[in-house]
C-alpha cells in the first residue's frame, strides 16, 4: 500500500483496471509506458486489478506496472482503489483491453496542465473502427444516454461514458465518489458538473478490443442501471417536471368541473373525469412529496450538492409549517364534507343527484387526502433534519 506522502510524487498516473485481461494488458502498459517515454512526462502505469485469476498481475510486474489490489469487485472499486492509490497529480484511467488509444494522450494532459479537471474522451470525434462497438451502443444506447446527460446536467460534452479519461486527482478525490460498479463513470461526470467543475473533451479512438472471451458489460443491464442513475441524480427531472404537470392539470380538470360538466369539440367531461382527474393530482402532488424528500435525504448524507437557493428554503421550512399547511387542507376537505351532509340533512337524508353529490365529494376527499400527505411528509422531514451527534463510524470516515 503506498503511502499519503507519495501523492503528487510524479505528475501523472495512467490507471488501468484490470480484471483477468492478460491477453491485452501487456499491450497496453507498454503502449502508456513508451508514451511517457516520449513525451517526457514524468509518470507511472498503475493497474488496479479486481481479482484477476489469469495472472495478469504477475504481467503488469514483469513489465514496470505498479500493481495495487483492490479489495472489493467492481469496475467503480478497482477505479477508486486506484485514484487512492496513485501517485500522479492527473490521472488519466482506460480499460485495459487495448480498445483506447494510450499511444496519443498528449491532448488530455495539455488541457490538464491548461486547469481543466475533467477531460473526457470523445470517440464520435475521434473515430470509431468498424466492429469496436456493438450498433446497439453506437446508434442507440451511447447517443441516448449522451443526450440525457446533456439535458440533465449540462457537462457540454458529447460522449458522456467514454472509458478514456483524465482528471485532477484532488478535485476528483473532493467529490467523495461512492458508486463500485459500471455507474461510476456517470457518477463521475454528474458530480464534476454539479461541483461545476471544468469539464472539457478531446477526440480519441476506439479500436475492436483485443480480447478473445466476451466484454464484461451487459448491454441491457448496464444501460439501465446507467439510466437509473442518472434520474436519480436529477430530482427535478424524475419527481418535479412530472409531478408539477400531473398535479396541475389535475387540480385545474377538478376545479373546472366543480362548477358543472364542460364539452369540448363535441365531447363531455363530467364527475367521471372528475374523479380521474383528482387521481391524477394525488400522483403529482406524491411525485413532489418525493422529490423534497429525496433532497433532504440526498443532501443531507451528501449525495447531492446543496444549492444557495434550495439552502435558503431550508432554513425557512419548517416541519411545524408543514404541519399547518397540512392540517388547513385537511380542515378544507372535512368542511366541505360536512356542509354536504348538513344539505344532504336539510332534504331529510333522502335521495340525492348523484352527480351533484360526486361534484362536491371529489374535492373534499381531495383536500383530505392532500391534507393527510403533507402532515406526514412534514412529520418524516422533521425526522430527516433532526441534528444529529456524529457517529464513530462518521468519525472514521471523515479521518
Amino acid at each position: 500500500m503506498n503511502q499519503p506522502d507519495q501523492a503528487g510524487s510524479v505528475e501523472l498516473t495512467i490507471l488501468m483496471p484490470c480484471l483477468n485481461e492478460a491477453e491485452t494488458l501487456a499491450v497496453c502498459i507498454e503502449k502508456a509506458q513508451g508514451f511517457l517515454a516520449r513525451s517526457g512526462v514524468s509518470g507511472e502505469v498503475l493497474i488496479s486489478d479486481n481479482g484477476s485469476t489469469d495472472g495478469s498481475q504477475e504481467i503488469a510486474e514483469r513489465l514496470g506496472a505498479r500493481v495495487s489490489h483492490a479489495p472489493q469487485r467492481g469496475y467503480g472499486a478497482a477505479l477508486i482503489n486506484g485514484i487512492e492509490q496513485a501517485r500522479g497529480r492527473y490521472i488519466i484511467m482506460g480499460d485495459a483491453d487495448d480498445s483506447y488509444d494510450f499511444v496519443n494522450l498528449e491532448a488530455f494532459v495539455e488541457r490538464l496542465r491548461g486547469g481543466a479537471d475533467l477531460v473526457m474522451g470523445n470517440r464520435f470525434k475521434g473515430g470509431i473502427a468498424p466492429g469496436a462497438m456493438p450498433p446497439l451502443h453506437k446508434y442507440l444506447g451511447n447517443p441516448v444516454l449522451s443526450g440525457i446527460g446533456q439535458l440533465f446536467f449540462r457537462p457540454n460534452i458529447g460522449d458522456f461514458h467514454c472509458g478514456l479519461r483524465g482528471f485532477n486527482r484532488d478535485r476528483i478525490r473532493a467529490l467523495d465518489l461512492q458508486t463500485t460498479g459500471m455507474e461510476f463513470a456517470s457518477e463521475m461526470v454528474v458530480k464534476s458538473s454539479l461541483a461545476r467543475y471544468r469539464i472539457e473533451e478531446v477526440p480519441t479512438t476506439l479500436k475492436k478490443d483485443g480480447r478473445s472471451r466476451p466484454p464484461h458489460l451487459r448491454s441491457w443491464h448496464d444501460g439501465w442501471r446507467h439510466l437509473r442513475f442518472l434520474l436519480l441524480f436529477a430530482p427535478r427531472w424524475l419527481f418535479v417536471y412530472p409531478g408539477l404537470v400531473a398535479f396541475f392539470l389535475g387540480a385545474l380538470a377538478v376545479a373546472v368541473l366543480a362548477f358543472g360538466s364542460v364539452e369540448v369539440a363535441g365531447v363531455g367531461f363530467d364527475v367521471t373525469t372528475m374523479v380521474y382527474a383528482s387521481a391524477l393530482c394525488v400522483i403529482g402532488y406524491q411525485s413532489l412529496l418525493f422529490f423534497w424528500l429525496t433532497k433532504l435525504y440526498a443532501t443531507q448524507e451528501g449525495f447531492l450538492p446543496a444549492s444557495p437557493r434550495y439552502r435558503a428554503i431550508v432554513a425557512k421550512w419548517s416541519a411545524e409549517r408543514g404541519l399547518l399547511i397540512g392540517l388547513s387542507l385537511f380542515l378544507f376537505g372535512v368542511v366541505i364534507g360536512i356542509v354536504q351532509v348538513v344539505r344532504w340533512g336539510s332534504l331529510d337524508f333522502g335521495e340525492q343527484d348523484a352527480a351533484a353529490v360526486v361534484r362536491i365529494a371529489i374535492p373534499s376527499a381531495l383536500g383530505i387526502m392532500l391534507g393527510f400527505q403533507t402532515v406526514m411528509m412534514s412529520f418524516f422531514s422533521g425526522v430527516l433534519t433532526t441534528p444529529r451527534r456524529e457517529t464513530r463510524a462518521d468519525a472514521l470516515i471523515e479521518s
